[in-house]
């Protein structure tokens, strides 16, 4: 059956789409609205991607931007009666928007895992953290308590988690924030998923101890072949760790592409403005940080057209006050690198040569 056909019967389209063998999770149109009592919440709206085995994609942008929500939505966790969620999200070959609950419940912790942003309210504060992670493998393996403990145990201390033999039957408020976060991270991977997500796995924690859950989530990234989504605000972490970069705003997807293009040569205003409030070590101390002007738009009441031109200061270069009436498709401009700004190529590398290049 063809997807018209199945369209006009309103069956979900189940044909794989045409992706790269290499291609892990391709991500098509995904959108995520909830119902509230304000309106409508459109925290996704229409982003697409792909993550390749072995590599790892970064999601940037500010609080609010709808980076979270996309990776919730990926694993399958928005079954609230009032959220929306459309689109395609192939894991594997495998459709999950359109799956079984219990099928996608089955993949979770198996093929994909998630590192969530905050270990203590994702822990139960009930249960000890050896307990939780034996929990999440005899999920999905028929072994003995036994078995399980000293599997825990192992991915305790492949973590880098000191004594895992005791450590493994201690409560999460008894952890400091980098034991929780090593700890979440072998919850993650005692099950060694193909996909990981890690949702700001640096947040709250010192740079000392920021470096060592980098080093640690490459380090394992490397062992298992993990195909690895880092999201973050911290353009400082999608750097060392990101092969390609994803930048979101407004729910949308502005500008995407391989990381080395993106930070070189990026091509939207937006992204300009997070390299340009972002520290670095080359730049003059005397060198004040160029923030980006205003606050992010409301979900509920976003702006027309482009949802950035309140906050940029090129709105006005396009003609016809296109950038308040109609809201960009994202463009090719460049080998698998996009962007979408309706300021014209040519504008956009004399701006960033001219203006934003030297002050960074």
């Amino acid at each position: 059956m063809s997807k018209l056909d199945k369209a006009a019967l309103g069956e979900p389209d189940t044909t794989a789409p045409s992706v790269p063998d290499d291609v892990f999770l391709s991500v098509r149109d995904l959108r995520i609205h909830f119902d509230t009592d304000d309106g409508l919440v459109k925290s996704v709206d229409g982003v697409s991607f792909d993550v390749r085995k072995g590599k790892t994609l970064g999601i940037v942008g500010e609080s609010g931007s709808g980076k979270s929500v996309t990776s919730l939505g990926v694993m399958g966790l928005h079954r609230s009666a009032r959220a929306k969620v459309s689109g395609e999200v192939w894991l594997d070959g495998q459709e999950l928007i359109a799956a079984d609950p219990d099928d996608v419940r089955r993949l979770r912790g198996r093929k994909m895992a998630m590192i969530f942003q905050d270990p203590l309210s994702a822990m139960h504060p009930y249960y000890s953290v050896g307990h939780q992670i034996v929990e999440a493998y005899r999920v999905h393996h028929d072994v003995s308590k036994k078995v399980a403990r000293q599997r825990a145990i192992e991915m305790l201390d492949r973590v880098g988690i000191p004594e895992p033999g005791k450590r493994v039957d201690g409560y999460p408020h008894e952890f400091s924030g980098g034991m929780r976060q090593r700890a979440m991270i072998a919850m993650s991977l005692v099950n060694n998923p193909e996909l990981l997500i890690a949702d700001e796995p640096t947040t709250a924690l010192d740079v000392t101890v920021q470096a060592q859950i980098l080093d640690l989530i490459r380090d394992l990234q490397k062992e298992f072949g993990s195909a690895v989504i880092m999201i973050t605000h911290d353009l400082g972490v999608v750097a060392e760790m990101a092969d390609d970069l994803l930048v979101m705003y407004g729910g949308r997807c502005v500008e995407r592409g391989p990381a080395e293009d993106v930070f070189s040569e990026p091509r939207h205003p937006y992204t300009w403005g997070l390299l340009g409030s972002m520290p670095r070590l080359d730049r003059e101390e005397t060198d004040r940080l160029i923030p980006i002007k205003g606050a992010p738009p409301s979900l509920i009441n976003l702006p027309s057209g482009c949802a950035f031109h309140p906050r940029c200061p090129y709105a006005d270069i396009p003609k016809d006050n296109v950038t308040r009436t109609v809201r960009p498709e994202l463009t090719e401009v460049g080998g698998s690198h996009w962007a979408a700004c309706h300021m014209t190529q040519e504008q956009r590398e004399r701006i960033w040569t001219e203006e934003i290049a030297p002050k960074l």
